[in-house]
């Protein structure tokens, strides 16, 4: 399990790394994962806000200042991408490590009958590409005809900014029209953490909605031995497949879009038959 020891030590960077505020590191990049820039501590910018911003009343020339606020999330995001794919959301995402925290009630809920039918139910794959509609519907398309709608509502937002807001500045902070709706979907956003493991890395996420079509190109992937070797040797135990934090059929594994390249996989296999790739090369 050295590679969870790895992961988890990954992750606490990652968090500390986001909450240089205080000290006076403030940058102009955007966060390689899912954190709001609201957060007192913040040290960069969330990538969801830069792009609403970008295509706000569709203001976006070329050369602008707005379609610089577009192209640096979609090329930060695009290099961590086609370097590791979705490995940011195991790995750095501060979001993801408090899915992590959660994992073990979800877990319990896993293993109820109930739930044990909806994950198998065939909808529950349909119900992954939520994501997408949140990236293209309430990030892009609501932003760019309406007016700013998915931070505004955002759960993360809601954690990680208006609350330690509210904390250290109760005097100053004043709650918008939408913070009503935006601490319902905090509820339902718990809710959903406790209940389904990665729940929210799962359905939607719109970070990782950027971020999964990169696993079918990305330099680093979790892959299987040759397929004759697999299936001579495979044990068919479902180690790795019950052990997956995304519901994945590990056995099947071919660049999953929903990895998040955990590794847990690889580190069950009795037989040693999962590993993490680089390029061509075993």
């Amino acid at each position: 399990m050295r590679s969870q020891l790895k992961r988890l030590l990954s992750q606490i960077f990652s968090f500390f790394a986001a909450n240089l505020g205080p000290l006076g590191l403030k940058t102009g990049f955007c966060y390689p994962f899912f954190y709001c820039n609201s957060c007192p501590a913040a040290t960069s910018a969330c990538p969801l806000r830069a792009l609403e911003v970008g295509v706000f009343k569709k203001g976006y020339k070329l050369g602008s200042y707005k379609w610089q606020l577009i192209m640096l999330p979609l090329l930060i995001i695009g290099f961590f991408g086609v370097s590791v794919g979705r490995a940011p959301c195991s790995w750095a995402c501060p979001i993801g490590l408090l899915q992590q925290a959660t994992a073990k009630v979800a877990r319990r809920f896993k293993n109820n009958e109930l739930f044990k039918k909806i994950g198998r139910h065939p909808v529950e794959r349909y119900a992954r590409y939520i994501k997408y509609f949140v990236l293209i519907a309430l990030v892009f398309l609501t932003t760019a005809f309406i007016g700013f709608m998915f931070t505004d509502v955002c759960p993360v937002g809601l954690l990680t900014g208006a609350i330690p807001t509210l904390i250290l500045y109760p005097n100053d902070y004043v709650p918008n029209e939408f913070f009503l709706i935006a601490t319902v979907v905090f509820i339902l956003f718990l809710v959903l953490i406790f209940t389904v493991e990665r729940g929210w890395c799962r359905y939607f996420c719109p970070v990782g909605a950027l971020f999964a079509p990169f696993n079918k190109v990305s330099v680093l992937h979790v892959s299987r031995v040759p397929e004759k070797r697999f299936w001579e040797e495979c044990l068919d135990c479902k180690a790795c497949s019950n052990v997956c934090p995304m519901g994945i059929d590990v056995q099947k594994l071919d660049r999953d879009p929903e990895c998040i390249l955990c590794g847990k996989c690889v580190d069950v296999c009795p037989k040693n038959l999962l590993y993490f790739e680089r390029g061509g090369a075993v």
